[in-house]
């Protein structure tokens, strides 16, 4: 074997692994969120607003040794967008899937948070003027029929349970923006710098929100709250800086193709946590995940032209 080749390969095992890392870490950040909520008794410990404002605390928090740089190295003008990315893209989404765990289960909001590369399509069709055509546009439907099927596997739960899957819908649709916006007005502006601006801006906003909620009142050196506040905290620093990081590694190592594969490989594993703590899975849900997830890779697959 070659110089050339070990080195091929070895880089290969390299993307290989990032890939495997990030869809074991989003796939795992619904389980964590249940874990920031409840004990093991599934008894309340946090709010979903105290576990989504300790995931941006934890996050900016990380991010902050590399807010100095970015902010030398940030285009003039682009700190907004760059601001806003982090609200669209992190805030309201971390807060919106807490409060739809509160009545679903992980496994299902893993499964639906596979649309978002369907509203990437959507949204940059309807608010930012990129072109779509036909097999995107099937794409989009093929994924819609498979959250219909979702639904519809989830009909004989409350309809309070099913109607908390909006929550989840709605972060999907603010990632779809926000990765437009990102495409569209921060093309120029390095990953790195974007997570770095974006994340340590949310540190305020989330404390207030803590303030507010009253979790500073809690008896905090219970084990309970300790472990609480450390799944969300781990959420933060590993579900949300860290693997952003990682990811943006991944698109320059192996492309944005490749990359985008994560989309498939989370809902799996969310299921799989799912399945271990005898979470409401049937074979329903698996076939409308796979549904989604056809849909996902009809948009996304690269057309073939015949000479």
């Amino acid at each position: 074997m070659t110089f050339a080749q070990i080195f091929y390969l070895s880089k290969q095992f390299i993307n290989w692994l990032l890939f495997l890392i990030l869809c074991l870490i989003w796939g795992s950040s619904f389980m964590l969120m249940k874990w920031g909520m409840y004990d093991a008794n599934q008894q309340p410990v946090l709010s979903p607003f105290d576990v989504a404002a300790l995931r941006m605390l934890s996050s900016g928090l990380v991010m902050l040794p590399f807010l100095p740089a970015a902010l030398r190295k940030m285009p003039e003008g682009s700190w907004k967008a760059v601001l806003l990315s982090g609200w669209l893209g992190s805030f309201f989404p971390a807060f919106l899937f807490t409060i739809a765990e509160t009545k679903i289960d992980g496994a299902l909001a893993g499964s639906l948070n596979a649309l978002t590369p369907l509203f990437v399509i959507i949204t940059g069709a309807l608010f930012f003027q990129v072109k779509t055509n036909r097999q995107k546009l099937t794409g989009v439907l093929v994924g819609f029929a498979g959250c219909m099927l979702l639904t519809y596997a989830n009909t004989n739960r409350s309809l309070g349970y099913v109607a908390y899957t909006g929550f989840v819908l709605l972060a999907t649709l603010l990632y779809g923006i926000n990765v437009n916006m990102v495409q569209q007005k921060l093309r120029n502006v390095g990953s790195l710098h974007i997570a770095a601006v974006a994340f340590t801006g949310l540190i305020p906003p989330a404390l207030i929100v803590l303030f507010f909620s009253g979790y500073f009142h809690l008896p905090l050196t219970e084990e309970k709250y300790m472990l609480g506040t450390s799944a969300s905290a781990v959420l933060g620093i590993l579900g949300t800086a860290i693997a952003s990081i990682m990811f943006y590694m991944l698109v320059k190592r192996a492309g944005g193709l490749f990359a985008s594969l994560v989309t498939y490989g989370v809902p799996f594993v969310a299921i799989g946590w799912g399945i271990y703590y005898n979470e409401h899975i049937t074979l329903m849900h698996v076939a409308a995940l796979v549904v989604i997830l056809a849909g996902v890779y009809i948009a996304n697959r690269t057309p073939t032209y015949k000479a």
